[in-house]
């Protein structure tokens, strides 16, 4: 009979846990308290700038594989005004650097490279616009979880100084649950930004490659002539 009994109590309290183990997660935000609102505030923020920058970025890496082919054929025939507008009517960084390369067409060979590098540079902040800010994300919302974290488990001890004698395993342990729950969160945060964020410079480096594959090509272009 002993058996059968402690199968019993076993299968109760098995059942009792399961019942009471789950929670949603709002209800979870709910007990991180107060600190939960900057760190979902900063995951709206990771959000919307890596899929911001990731159709931005992807739009720039657009290039049309013969477009320096027929820049140069515009050249060396002469048809700088065409050339002109083929970059105009081309939106990417490599078209706009080309652009100001052929607008100074005639000036030293140093002109016109400094000219393409000062371009070249401004495009390159605009492709970095908001990678910073998601840095900026990665790094501080474990921060913030961890505030959350210590400032909860002063409040657990402070209820746990107030109580007396009537201090239990339960309320120790229901304070910590709650205390560790922001650093959860903001190590959630946190490692989804950071990932997002190398992911986004991944891709910035590669346009700049084809942005500095571009320009030297069109600065050999303009050396043909002299050879």
């Amino acid at each position: 009979m002993e058996p059968l009994i402690f199968l019993q109590v076993t299968s109760l309290d098995t059942s009792n846990i399961q019942g009471t183990s789950t929670e949603s997660f709002i209800d979870l935000a709910i007990k991180g308290g107060w600190v939960m609102i900057p760190i979902v505030l900063l995951s709206l923020i990771a959000v919307y700038i890596f899929f911001e920058r990731w159709f931005a970025i992807k739009k720039a890496s657009r290039v049309d594989q013969n477009f320096m082919n027929r820049i140069k054929d515009y050249i060396m025939d002469g048809k700088v005004d065409s050339a002109r507008a083929l970059c105009q009517s081309t939106d990417n960084p490599v078209a706009s650097m080309i652009e100001k390369g052929i607008s100074r067409i005639g000036r030293p060979l140093n002109d016109v490279n400094a000219a393409i590098e000062n371009v070249g540079r401004l495009e390159i902040y605009k492709l970095e616009r908001g990678l910073p800010t998601l840095a900026t994300v990665s790094g501080g919302a474990p921060m913030i979880g961890f505030l959350g974290t210590v400032i909860g488990m002063v409040q657990a001890f402070h209820q746990m100084s107030t109580a007396g004698n009537n201090i239990n395993v339960g309320m120790l342990s229901a304070g910590i649950y709650t205390a560790l729950i922001t650093t959860v969160a903001g190590l959630i945060v946190g490692i989804i930004a950071f990932f997002a964020y190398n992911t986004l410079v991944a891709r910035v480096d590669k346009v700049i490659n084809n942005m500095e594959a571009g320009a030297s090509e069109f600065i050999d272009l303009l050396n043909e002539p002299a050879t």
